[in-house]
């Protein structure tokens, strides 16, 4: 289990992890926003196959006045299936292989762990399918993560997606540690 919790919002993240050395991934977590400007409850169930590529994420948010879901899987031809409960829609999201969940940092484990920048140095600009929260709006946006330093207890992994950037701290095993202006791990 790790917890989270944000820095400027009221904010929690807690995540049940099972992780392999193949670079597969699974969990089952839940994200809680209570702040002024975000007020929301999340839950995800995450498989990453074993060569670190996301295999499937079902998302659940309620807000005060909603609750939605969203399942979006990736299919053995490369495809993405999107699914709102109205059935499934195909998109190639410009061959992305990763997901990220808007205020979620276990996600950035993801392309962390598959591309190994937290043992050794690398650049990857990347297409992503991002989620945002609480809405679920799925769309393909680009990422790049830059390894700044590898150590043995922890890495620092430069994280950019449009004019956002910030170091992340990440663990031996990829796993986001500390996230600032975001979230750290408590």
């Amino acid at each position: 289990m790790v917890t989270w919790q944000g820095y400027n919002e009221p904010r929690l993240e807690q995540v049940r992890i099972l992780l392999s050395p193949d670079q597969r991934l699974r969990a089952s977590g839940r994200l809680v926003a209570a702040g002024p400007s975000e007020q929301f409850s999340a839950s995800f169930e995450l498989a990453v196959g074993e060569g670190g590529q996301v295999k499937r994420v079902l998302l659940r948010t309620a807000t005060v006045e909603e609750e939605r879901q969203v399942s979006v899987a990736r299919s053995d031809d490369g495809a993405w299936l999107v699914d709102h409960g109205k059935g499934a829609e195909r998109h190639a999201f410009d061959g992305a292989l990763d997901v990220d969940v808007q205020f979620s940092v276990l996600f950035n484990a993801i392309p962390i762990r598959r591309l190994g920048l937290h043992r050794e140095s690398g650049e990857h600009d990347l297409p992503v399918v991002k989620v945002s929260l609480p809405d679920l709006t799925v769309e393909a946006v680009r990422q790049t993560y830059r390894t700044v330093s590898v150590g043995d207890a922890e890495s620092v992994v430069r994280f950019e997606s449009g004019d956002f950037a910030q170091d992340i701290t990440v663990d031996a095993n990829g796993v986001v540690r500390d996230y600032p202006e975001i979230s750290y791990r408590i």
